[in-house]
């Protein structure tokens, strides 16, 4: 495969990791009885995610995981990500995300 449609995969990776979070901020801002804790949710989930993906997920992180820790760590965080916009009401962007999610990451792993 050529090395533009591999640094493409990458690139999108990228992009769903971004769309990852969104779809917690977007969960967050659409939770709770109260705008206080909508902000909350809507800020800290996805900061509290990012913070979990540079510790253990981050290319230069000392403590990335590696292996099966890694692909499962990858997919709980995702899934839960495809969770939260089913839970607003986003069933449609739920399974997209899945499915690129799922198309990128078996691309990552076949052309390393």
């Amino acid at each position: 495969m050529s090395n533009a449609v591999k640094a493409m995969n990458l690139a999108v990776a990228f992009i769903l990791e971004l769309a990852m979070l969104a779809a917690f901020a977007w969960w967050g801002f659409h939770t709770g009885d109260s705008t206080i804790v909508r902000t909350l949710l809507g800020i800290g989930v996805p900061v509290f995610v990012a913070v979990i993906w540079g510790i253990f997920m981050a290319p230069n992180s000392s403590r990335r995981l590696k292996g099966a820790a890694y692909v499962a760590l990858k997919i709980v965080l995702f899934g839960l990500a495809v969770a939260a916009l089913v839970a607003v009401g986003q069933a449609t962007l739920g399974i997209i995300l899945g499915v690129v999610f799922l198309v990128n990451t078996v691309l990552l792993y076949a052309w390393r």
